[in-house]
């Protein structure tokens, strides 16, 4: 038995506004629109986030809060 050749179905939405809707939320990716990438002052690596004036890559700054809040923690225990 052979299938039945389905018809093409006509898209939904109009190309030409589907475009419209795509290039409505991707952002420009521009050189000039596009963050510069810095090394992290700790480890090299890049990065193109700056915070608070440091330089640190995910890594360094996750690295850094966890240190501050287990200095937070210890410090209750040692008075």
């Amino acid at each position: 038995m052979k299938r039945k050749i389905q018809p093409k179905s006509e898209p939904v939405v109009p190309a030409d506004l589907l475009e419209q809707a795509k290039k409505a939320i991707s952002p420009d990716r521009s050189p000039e629109r596009l963050p510069k990438l810095e090394n992290c002052s700790v480890c090299g690596a890049e990065t193109s986030v700056v915070a608070a004036g440091e330089t640190l890559c995910w890594v360094c700054r996750r690295l850094k809060i966890s240190a501050w809040r287990e200095i937070e923690q210890q410090a209750p225990m040692q008075e």
